[in-house]
C-alpha cells in the first residue's frame, strides 16, 4: 500500500466509524446494490431487474438514490412512479434512465439516503391517508345545470378544479402494497441499515489492479466482501471457478451467482424497437460515457454487429452538439451505416440535434430466479 492508498484508507476508515456510529433504520426493508470497485459493474441493470421482481412479488419499491452528476437537491423525486419529474441534468443520467424503464417505482434523489426515504414515506402515508378518506366520503348527488337533466353532471374537463388532487391519489404511492427500499449504490452508505446487501463484481475485471483508489480501482479493501449477503458476478459467460475461489477467501457464507447482460432490443430515437438480431452482420459506430466502455463494445459485437470503430468519453460525460458532430464525422469515416449508443448515454443527448441513423441499445440484466429468492430471503 502506497502513500496515496494509505491516506484514502484512513479517511475511508474514519468515514465508516462514524457512520456507523451514527447509523439509522427505515422503518421497512432495505436491499442495498453496490459493489467494492469504481465504475461500471451493471448497478443500474440489476437495480431495474431487482425493482421488476420486487413488484411482482406485491411490494411498492422505492429506489433510492444520490443521483450523481445530478445538480437537483435532495431529497426530491425523479419520478412518483409515473412519468420522469426531472432532466438528466438535474437527476443524472442513471436515475433518469430507471424512471424511464420503470413505471410504478418511485425513484428519490438525496444524499442522505435515509433522509430521502423519510421523504418517500412520507408522501406515501399522505397519499395513502387521503385516499381511504376519499373512499369512505358519500358521493356527493350531482347539482342540475341549465339545460341538463336532473340526474345530468356536467363533464369534468382538463383544468377543473380537483382533477390534479385525483390524478395525485391514482399514483404507484396509492397502492396498498408494502414499500420496499432499493439504495443504488448503497455498500459504502454506513449511515442507513440495510437488511440484504448485493455486492456485484464484473467477472471481466474483477478487482482492477487489487488496490485501492487512487492506485486502483478498488473502494475498499478485499476484506469488505465479508459484509456482503449476496454476491453477483456480472457480464458472466460461463462461471469461473477461480473467481469464485478468490470470493470465498473473504466471505464463506454468502451464495454466488453469474448473470448475463444481453440486448433486449435495439431501438430508434422515435421509439421504434427492433429485436436483438437485427445486429446481425450489420457495421455499426459505437461511442459511449461509461466507466468500462470496452464492455459495452463486446455487448454490442456479442449480438453479431460488426463493430467498425468505437469512441469513448468519460464515465457520465455530458455531451454537446460539437460532440454529435465529432461522433458523425468519425463513423462516416469508418464506414459504419447506424450509430449506436448506450441508454444511459442517450438521455442526455436528445435535446441535441442528432442524426438519424443512431439507434440506443436496450440491455437487459439476465439472472437465474435462485439470486432473487437469495434477494427477499
Amino acid at each position: 500500500m502506497n502513500i496515496a492508498e494509505y491516506l484514502y484508507y484512513l479517511g475511508l476508515s474514519a468515514k465508516k466509524y462514524l457512520a456507523l456510529k451514527n447509523q439509522k433504520r427505515l422503518p421497512h426493508r432495505v436491499i442495498s446494490i453496490g459493489n467494492i470497485t469504481l465504475g461500471g459493474t451493471g448497478k443500474t441493470p440489476a437495480a431495474i431487474a431487482v425493482a421488476e421482481e420486487a413488484k411482482k412479488r406485491g411490494f411498492l419499491p422505492v429506489i433510492l438514490t444520490r443521483g450523481y452528476k445530478g445538480n437537483a437537491q435532495g431529497p426530491c423525486f425523479v419520478t412518483r412512479g409515473e412519468k420522469p419529474l426531472l432532466t438528466a441534468l438535474q437527476a443524472g443520467d442513471e436515475p433518469l434512465l430507471m424512471a424511464e424503464r420503470l413505471s410504478g417505482v418511485p425513484i428519490v434523489k438525496g444524499t442522505d439516503r435515509y433522509e430521502a426515504g423519510m421523504y418517500a414515506i412520507k408522501e406515501i402515508e399522505g397519499l395513502r391517508a387521503a385516499k381511504e378518506v376519499i373512499s369512505k366520503s358519500p358521493s356527493p348527488s350531482p347539482s342540475p345545470s341549465r339545460g341538463e337533466g336532473p340526474n345530468t353532471a356536467p363533464p369534468l374537463r382538463g383544468g377543473d378544479e380537483g382533477e390534479g388532487e385525483i390524478q395525485a391519489i391514482d399514483s404507484p404511492f396509492s397502492d396498498h402494497g408494502s414499500p420496499l427500499f432499493i439504495l443504488d449504490d448503497g455498500f459504502q452508505h454506513w449511515k442507513l441499515y440495510r437488511d440484504r446487501d448485493i455486492v456485484l463484481i464484473d467477472s471481466r475485471n474483477p478487482f482492477g489492479s487489487r488496490k485501492l483508489f487512487p492506485a486502483g480501482r478498488l473502494r475498499e479493501p478485499l476484506t469488505a466482501l465479508n459484509r456482503a449477503d449476496v454476491i453477483m458476478i456480472t457480464k458472466a459467460e460461463r462461471e469461473d471457478a477461480g473467481l469464485i475461489a478468490e470470493i470465498r477467501r473473504y466471505n464463506r457464507h454468502a451464495p454466488i451467482f453469474f448473470s448475463e447482460h444481453r440486448v433486449a432490443a435495439v431501438r430508434s430515437g422515435t421509439g421504434d424497437r427492433k429485436a436483438p438480431d437485427w445486429l446481425q452482420d450489420r457495421k455499426v459506430f459505437c461511442f459511449c460515457g461509461l466507466a468500462d466502455p470496452e464492455s459495452f463494445r463486446k455487448t454490442v459485437a456479442g449480438s453479431g454487429a460488426d463493430v467498425a470503430g468505437m469512441k469513448a468519453y468519460r464515465d457520465h460525460h455530458r455531451y454537446c452538439q460539437q460532440d454529435v458532430a465529432d461522433i458523425v464525422k468519425e463513423s462516416a469515416s469508418s464506414g459504419a451505416a447506424w450509430i449506436i449508443t448506450t441508454e444511459k448515454d442517450f438521455v442526455k443527448l436528445r435535446n441535441l440535434d442528432l442524426p438519424q441513423n443512431i439507434l440506443i441499445i436496450e440491455i437487459a440484466f439476465i439472472a437465474d430466479q435462485t439470486f432473487f429468492e437469495s434477494v427477499f430471503a
